[in-house]
């Protein structure tokens, strides 16, 4: 017994030695390239002609190019392997997010954004993905915390980077704005060609574990997927994810995390600056609540794997994001604003753990890989809307805080969708042991 458990924590130690910090700076890479549109904006709305709305259609339709190519990607992701996939996507979105530094106008930058999300598609869920492959179930959601701290890294680093080079002199004839996107595209592609040489798709196939310890994994997670088959509404095929009930519920949940999260990554900044800030202190101020944030959600997810409890620790959260909507809509001080977008990081933060650690318990397979894209892409969804709300009714109202309930609204929706779906889990569970 002694003797396995020491294997089991040999195991973990190298994986998570070996994979977290590497898909970390994949997505560290990727999210900042995703926002740091919230930055450019800073100078390039008025060179381009965006009003409110355009810039929050612009931002937002980077979701609807995600939306139409998440499942078939990660389908072919779940085909082909992680390694060959994630490496294309990487390498694409980083020449698109180059060559918007060259858009012109309102269509152009339409364009981009939305062929930026198509070239991203299938990142985040085929890492999610690939995760659930490695890391047995009482490790997933503190593997995916770590995985997702990355998204609030990037603004806590990123944005002050982000406000540093849109401080630099032009150069070669280019604006701030198109520098950014230049400098912060360039590791993407870079990253993509490292994927290949350093990503392993399958446990099977890693030689950097010690043969005991690979033996260990893969007889791990086998008896696992064949506990689960055995289990309450198990799915493995494509075709039964995509019409699975739970993934829609699922999907509406992450919507509201996804406005929450989205709305800050291209709002917060243009929150911030309005208090007369330059562009770097505008960045460090919109990196605060994101350190607050990645010590928050590695603690929440570790009590949710120690507890083995997912519900409440994604309904708490849920409910945190939406007071701190609610709290930063009244907020009439620049501290009261950054004060309440930590409570919205922390909250929106903490709830992905939890909630990327379910679809794991009944999907497996090609039911996995189509059902984790199902969830991302109509979720995502959720990033198109929250910032179109807050620019759509911004030019109507002239301020944000309208737009800001809408999003708090979506987070209330996002706590009781989750716990509806675990009352309907529990009574299915009980009428199939009455059956």
């Amino acid at each position: 017994m002694k003797q396995d458990q020491d294997l089991e924590a040999r195991v973990s130690r190298k994986l998570m030695r070996r994979i977290i910090p590497f898909v970390m700076l994949l997505y560290f890479i990727s999210f900042l390239d995703r926002v740091n549109v919230g930055f450019a904006a800073i100078t390039m709305n008025k060179e381009l002609g965006l009003s409110p709305t355009a810039f929050g259609l612009g931002g937002g339709l980077f979701f609807i190019g995600y939306f139409l190519f998440e499942v078939p990607s990660n389908l072919i992701l779940h085909r082909v392997g992680a390694r060959i996939w994630i490496a294309r996507v990487m390498v694409t979105w980083g020449l698109i997010s180059a060559a918007s530094a060259f858009a012109t106008g309102p269509n152009s930058f339409y364009v981009l954004r939305f062929l930026l999300g198509v070239a991203e598609a299938g990142f985040f869920p085929g890492i999610i993905l690939y995760l659930s492959l490695w890391f047995p179930t009482r490790q997933r959601a503190v593997a995916a915390a770590w995985f997702m701290a990355a998204a609030p890294i990037s603004v806590a680093l990123g944005s002050p980077l982000s406000g540093a080079i849109m401080q630099l002199p032009p150069m070669f004839g280019l604006s701030d704005w198109q520098m950014l996107y230049i400098i912060e595209a360039a590791p993407a592609v870079i990253l993509g060609f490292v994927v290949l040489k350093y990503m392993t798709d399958k446990p099977e196939q890693a030689h950097w574990l010690a043969d005991d310890e690979r033996s260990w994994l893969v007889a791990r997670l086998k008896s696992e997927a064949e506990a689960k088959k055995g289990g309450h509404g198990h799915t493995a095929s494509a075709w039964s994810a995509l019409k699975d009930l739970r993934v829609l519920a699922l999907a509406l949940i992450y919507f509201g995390t996804s406005a929450g999260l989205y709305t800050l990554g291209l709002w917060a900044p243009l929150m911030i600056r309005e208090f007369g800030f330059t562009p770097f202190q505008t960045g460090l101020l919109s990196g605060v609540p994101s350190v607050v944030a990645v010590v928050a959600m590695v603690w929440w997810a570790r009590h949710s794997d120690r507890s083995g409890e997912r519900t409440w620790h994604v309904v708490i959260p849920c409910v945190v994001a939406c007071v701190g909507f609610v709290l930063a809509g009244n907020a009439m001080t620049a501290l009261f604003v950054v004060l309440s977008l930590v409570v919205v990081n922390v909250g929106i933060s903490s709830a992905k753990a939890p909630l990327w650690a379910m679809p794991s318990t009944f999907l497996s397979g090609a039911g996995a890989a189509a059902g984790i894209a199902m969830i991302n892409s109509l979720g995502n969804l959720g990033g198109f809307v929250g910032p179109f709300a807050i620019g759509w009714l911004k030019n109507r109202t002239g301020g944000y805080a309208a737009g800001l309930y809408v999003v708090a609204a979506t987070l209330a929706v996002s706590a009781v969708v989750t716990l509806l779906l675990a009352r309907n889990t529990r009574r299915a569970a009980v009428v199939e042991q009455g059956a």
